[in-house]
Parts: structure tokens; C-alpha cells; sequence
């Protein structure tokens, strides 16, 4: 079969680097990051949350071909921040989030396993 193998669309190969920039030379405060090993799932949460920053006038992402296993960010900012500093914030401000929703879900689930042994010493 002429498929790439599985591994290929998850493993960053050698040399490869996760994460690069390229400025834009026509519009100022533009550029584009390329990531790789990602797809929509990533390019979506990325470019809703760098809408969520006022400074950031326009994100936008794509997915270049169907066998390349990478996104493009696209990124526009008003003169008080600059593409990186949108992404590193929007990337942080996520982190921040996902944390916050595992704590949530890991007190809930403690919350849950002492209400069922609550009830098993009830005898229910």
C-alpha cells in the first residue's frame, strides 16, 4: 500500500522543528507559524483563542495538503504586540486553561468516588 505510515503524522522527524515563524514582508505586524504533526484539532483552539486577544486583528489557519502533516497559523496584530507575542500568549492563556479544567475534573471525580463509598457504607 503506497500510505505513509501512522507514526509519520504524530512524530516530529530529526531536525524538524515543531514550531517556526516567518515573517511577513508585505504587511506589517503579519506572519505565519508553521506546526507540525498537527491538524485541525490544534489550528482551530489556537486560532479561536488568539481571537480572544484585542490586539490580534486577524488568525486564521490551514491545513496546506492532506498528506502534509502540518498547520499554517496566520497571524495579524495591531502595533501594541507582535505575531509571536499573540501566539505565546494565546498558547500560555491555554495552558493555563487546560489546567484548570483537569483540577476541575480531578476534584470531581474525588467528589464522585466519596459519595459512592458514602453510599455503600449506607448499604444502598
Amino acid at each position: 500500500m503506497n500510505a505513509p505510515d501512522r507514526y509519520e503524522r504524530f512524530v516530529v522527524p530529526d531536525g524538524t522543528k515543531k514550531i517556526s515563524y516567518e515573517r511577513d514582508t508585505k504587511i506589517v505586524n503579519a506572519g505565519s507559524f508553521t506546526v507540525e504533526r498537527e491538524d485541525h484539532t490544534i489550528g482551530n483552539i489556537v486560532r479561536m483563542q488568539l481571537h480572544r486577544d484585542p490586539n490580534v486583528l486577524f488568525a486564521g489557519y490551514k491545513l496546506p495538503h492532506p498528506l502534509q502533516y502540518k498547520i499554517l497559523v496566520r497571524v495579524h496584530t495591531n502595533s501594541h504586540s507582535s505575531p509571536p507575542q499573540a501566539y505565546k500568549q494565546a498558547i500560555d492563556d491555554l495552558d493555563k486553561e487546560l489546567e484548570y479544567l483537569k483540577e476541575a475534573f480531578e476534584d470531581e471525580v474525588k467528589r464522585a468516588e466519596a459519595g459512592n463509598q458514602h453510599n455503600q457504607h449506607q448499604g444502598y
